[in-house]
């Protein structure tokens, strides 16, 4: 599930901006919203149909991995650019773009013929949600102010939390229903009326705005980072059904190459007083060192289990895309809830809620892993696994984003919250990869059962460690607290 779009509330100055008045402001903010549903849907409505389109396309395991990944990692790392282009172009103008292009390449993917064809689409869809999504936030900040925007903002977290859940449930329908006997197409094909809709209405109902041309384009960045994260994360995803060759390892070494390259380039860009894609002095920052490690532990984790779970519910379990889907809403559910109401705690624990979270997780993944070790039985102690799971994340997420930045100085705060939104969604994505070959890998000579629980345990090693950070993250808060009250 994807997580707020922290690069959109800070970059440029739209908060800086005084509000404009517009005459339906709250019709408005539906239509864009509606883009970010849509963009949110297309994260989780893929797991569920991943079986269907594997027999219907006879996609391999590897394949799978790059449709699911494929779109988040094209989103996580364009999401800096789309907010930049919205500075420098207008918002309204790179909204409508990115709403085209993900409107055209649903399309695409719901006629592909082939799983390249498919993969490919999925990559353009996954750019054109991260120019789409940033601008959502900057509009309600230039067009709403005081209580309007804070009902704005709790609007657009609502739309989070139902957007993960609708998407497990609504692929579970469509591929149930198997409408006109599309099997799973409809699961990208309901995108397309959707984008229509909003294409036509969005110039009717967002006014102009002029472009803020506070923030450079880093092509240089950009070029090196995207070839970087390909690299690595193709090798992990084909390494396990090619015997890992020499080839796998040498792109994994040619990606830490370009890497350190990326490094290089980002802190010439700074030295020189450029604009670098990500600031990565922002690091120094009390706290975000921490916060970062802790986040990636728990986005890897959590991208492993929603793909490996789905996959054995469908593939080992031989359960319907509908009941993978339902099996995911308790899980959700509790995720969206505890995140919404974690502010409700004592102030005094929410420097401990991330690693506390995180211990849950834990918990949680280690009673699915035991509801599952004998075969591919269900039960109590998976259902219960899964709510703890879904309690752990939404206690961790959103403390943890907002704790990672309290160390931050406001002039850093765009980049600091680029490299968070970055981080979320490119965890994901090593997640489905390296999760997914673990799996893939143990249910090809063991039952699903046995090859989900033992990739649940590492799951839960994994989040343990993140537990570890959170605490270094929460000695860190408390001294930067300590300091500021003196």
């Amino acid at each position: 599930m994807a997580g707020p779009d922290l690069t959109a509330r800070t970059a440029g100055s739209p908060a800086a901006a005084p509000p404009q008045e517009v005459r339906r402001p709250w019709l408005m903010l539906s239509v864009l919203l509606l883009g970010q549903f849509m963009g949110l849907l297309d994260v989780t409505i893929v797991n569920v149909a991943m079986p269907t389109i594997g027999a219907d396309l006879h996609a391999s395991g590897a394949s799978l991995q790059m449709v699911v990944g494929g779109y988040t990692v094209a989103y996580a790392m364009l999401l800096i650019t789309g907010a930049r282009l919205g500075d420098l172009y207008g918002r309204r103008r790179m909204y409508l773009l990115g709403a085209c292009v993900f409107t055209l390449t649903s399309l695409l993917c719901g006629l592909a013929p082939d799983t390249g064809t498919l993969v490919a689409a999925r990559l353009v869809q996954g750019a054109g949600a991260a120019v789409m999504a940033p601008q959502i936030i900057s509009v309600i900040q230039m067009r709403f102010t005081g209580p309007a925007r804070a009902k704005a903002l709790s609007a657009y977290g609502a739309v989070l939390s139902v957007g993960a859940v609708a998407g497990l449930v609504l692929g579970g329908v469509l591929v149930d229903a198997d409408l006109l006997d599309a099997a799973w197409r409809p699961v990208f094909l309901v995108n397309v009326p959707l984008g229509a809709l909003l294409v036509a209405l969005v110039p009717r109902l967002v006014p102009a705005d002029e472009p803020r041309a506070s923030r450079r384009l880093d092509v240089t960045g950009l070029a090196v980072a995207i070839p970087a994260v390909f690299l690595v994360v193709l090798p992990l995803v084909l390494g396990h059904e090619t015997g890992w060759p020499a080839w796998t390892y040498a792109c994994i070494a040619a990606g830490l190459v370009l890497a350190a390259v990326f490094y290089a380039v980002e802190r010439r860009a700074a030295a020189r007083g450029g604009d670098p894609l990500l600031k990565l002095s922002v690091l120094r920052a009390p706290g975000m060192a921490a916060g970062i490690g802790t986040l990636t532990c728990m986005q890897i984790a959590y991208g492993g289990f929603l793909f490996t779970f789905a996959l054995h519910l469908q593939s080992g379990l031989g359960d319907s895309a509908l009941r993978a889907g339902l099996a995911f809403v308790p899980m959700a559910a509790v995720f969206g809830l505890v995140g919404f109401f974690w502010r409700s705690l004592p102030a005094r624990t929410h420097a401990l809620l991330p690693a506390a979270g995180l211990v849950l997780c834990a918990a949680g993944y280690l009673a699915v892993a035991a509801g599952l070790h004998g075969g591919t039985q269900t039960g109590p102690l998976l259902w219960a696994g899964l709510v703890v799971c879904g309690a752990g994340t939404g206690l961790s997420l959103s403390p943890l984003l907002a704790l990672a930045l309290v160390g931050v100085r406001p002039a850093e705060a765009p980049d600091a919250s680029g490299l968070l939104t970055t981080t979320m969604q490119l965890g994901q994505v090593v997640g489905v990869a390296a999760f997914g070959t673990v799996f893939l890998s143990l249910a090809q000579s063991r039952p699903s059962g046995h090859a989900i629980a033992t990739t649940a345990e590492w799951m839960a090693a994994l989040s343990a460690v993140g537990a570890v950070g959170g605490l270094s993250l929460a000695r860190t808060v408390r001294k930067v607290a300590a300091a500021a009250g003196r």
